[in-house]
């Protein structure tokens, strides 16, 4: 696997990679009890592709996330944070991101973007610390951090579900074989 560093000029082979729902999940870090605990969850990615121009010049990413999937190990936490109170799962089943852009920094790439999540769009900026590529696949791990719920309209259970989450991000996206 070829090690994909903001300085290194190798880019990732042109074309549309498609994400594996199955290796492809978002990590979720919130507090909770007026800030004194930490929630750690999981979201599961329903769909999604990366298209990438010659030379990883360009990049446009579209991703779907199951809102559904919320998933803390807490029955009861998982029932309240899928609630209408919450995530409203019944009326916004989907959580999307998607972005038209990528840019190198000395920290990595910088991939900025909307998360639509509870009917509001929402600016975001996804930092992509790791990048791998082999064969027909890229191995892809990022984070956004300090969301701030009530910007999505998410307003409920204050004092009891922080107001700023985390995003951590790992994604595997395969570029299909030509047709012979």
């Amino acid at each position: 696997m070829l090690d994909q560093h903001p300085e290194s000029p190798t880019a990732p082979a042109c074309g549309t990679y498609r994400l594996d729902p199955k290796r492809s999940r978002v990590r979720y870090t919130g507090k909770h009890m007026l800030g004194l605990g930490a929630v750690h969850a999981t979201f599961s990615v329903r769909d999604g592709e990366l298209r990438i121009g010659d030379g990883g010049q360009t990049l446009s990413t579209e991703v779907t996330v199951d809102a559904a999937s919320f998933h803390s190990g807490s029955s009861k936490r998982d029932r309240d944070v899928r609630s209408r109170g919450l995530l409203d799962i019944e009326q916004y089943p989907d959580i999307t991101f998607v972005s038209e852009s990528i840019a190198r920094t000395p920290e990595g790439w910088l991939i900025p973007g909307t998360v639509t999540a509870h009917g509001h769009a929402v600016p975001i900026a996804v930092r992509v610390d790791r990048l791998t590529t082999d064969a027909s696949e890229l191995h892809v791990h990022g984070w956004a951090r300090g969301l701030d719920r009530t910007t999505f309209g998410i307003t409920g259970s204050r004092g009891l579900v922080g107001r700023h989450l985390d995003l951590e991000i790992e994604a595997v996206a395969t570029l299909p074989s030509a047709p012979k």
